[in-house]
């Protein structure tokens, strides 16, 4: 694709996210014009209403571009890495192993600060992206596209039955978890915002700084050796950088599914399977559907929200089925 063509797309998809960013700081069940907000939000004063509420949405608005980044990343990389177009991390179960792991840490230990889920979320997205794989590589057909996604499937369905259990059975580990796990971004503030950073970014560069790897895998493990790339290398520090985004993600807002599916696959009809191009596409959509997403559920069922999680999902299931009818199609 031509890179005029490339940069339009870039462009056009920074000023949606910059319409979505000045949405989510406007609308909800109290909206405000953008000069009252400003000044709500410069005021300082602690005991001002509209201060409050503006700064809340703020910290609501940059976790949502954090955990949007993490998540189209995460996604985008697994479905490259894997050369799965079904991959994502809630589909492969690294979002339910973070959320296990998270959970019998609420349980066991009681941990409430963003760090201590940060730490459980990695290890459970690590230990989950192991065991899918361990699965999907025991069947006759080996870790093909088809038998990742049965795996992340089954073990998504059993650690989500894990952590339903845990949650019940302690009263204070069900209210630390309530909100955090259908996925919101109303939960953490700037200062966990701020813990959370320099590991999501650590992950982002792990990533795309794989990009052209990306390329070479998507033509086979023998083409990229021909190429002169270490496949299980590659895998590996991948893996990383995967497992660095997710588990930032979910620590943040808890596991949030199908926007690492979505994203990916919209960007490719924009600027194709180029991951130079897919990667830095996709970080700047994410963040753009998750807050549009977030808005939506603020007002759709006033004064109530819909949570983002909840949003994300009902967006993304006819698409999920419309790329399985797809491929179905494709491969009679």
């Amino acid at each position: 694709m031509p890179s005029r063509a490339t940069a339009l797309a870039i462009a056009g998809c920074l000023v949606l996210l910059a319409i979505a960013c000045a949405l989510s700081l406007l609308v909800g069940a109290r909206s405000m014009p953008p000069g009252a907000a400003w000044q709500a939000l410069v005021a300082f004063d602690a005991d001002s209403a509209d201060h409050a509420v503006v700064l809340s949405r703020l910290q609501r608005t940059l976790t949502g571009l954090a955990v949007g980044v993490a998540l189209a990343l995460a996604g985008a990389a697994l479905q490259g890495m894997t050369r799965n177009p079904l991959a994502d991390p809630g589909i492969l179960g690294l979002n339910a192993g973070a959320a296990a792991v998270v959970a019998l840490a609420v349980y066991v230990l009681s941990i409430s600060r963003v760090a201590e889920f940060m730490v459980a979320g990695f290890v459970g997205a690590a230990l989950a992206a192991v065991v899918v794989y361990a699965i999907a590589a025991a069947s006759r057909s080996g870790a093909t596209p088809v038998t990742l996604a049965i795996a992340g499937a089954a073990v998504t369905a059993g650690l989500g039955s894990v952590v339903h259990g845990l949650v019940l059975l302690d009263q204070g580990a069900l209210d630390r978890m309530r909100m955090w796990q259908v996925g919101t971004l109303g939960a953490r503030d700037l200062g966990d915002l701020a813990a959370v950073t320099p590991v999501l970014v650590l992950g982002a560069a792990i990533v795309l700084l794989g990009a052209r790897s990306l390329n070479a895998l998507a033509l086979g493990d023998d083409a990229a050796t021909g190429l002169g790339v270490h496949v299980g290398r590659v895998r590996v520090l991948l893996g990383i950088g995967i497992v660095l985004l997710v588990g930032a993600a979910v620590s943040l807002a808890g596991p949030i599914g199908f926007l690492g599916l979505v994203v990916p696959h919209a960007v490719r009809l924009v600027v194709g399977s180029d991951h130079r191009r897919l990667l830095p596409l996709s970080a700047v959509a994410g963040p753009t559907v998750l807050l549009l997403a977030d808005v939506v559920g603020r007002v759709i069922a006033p004064p109530a929200e819909v949570q983002v999680g909840v949003m994300t999902a009902l967006l993304g299931v006819p698409v999920f089925l419309l790329l399985i009818r797809t491929r179905k199609r494709v491969s009679l």
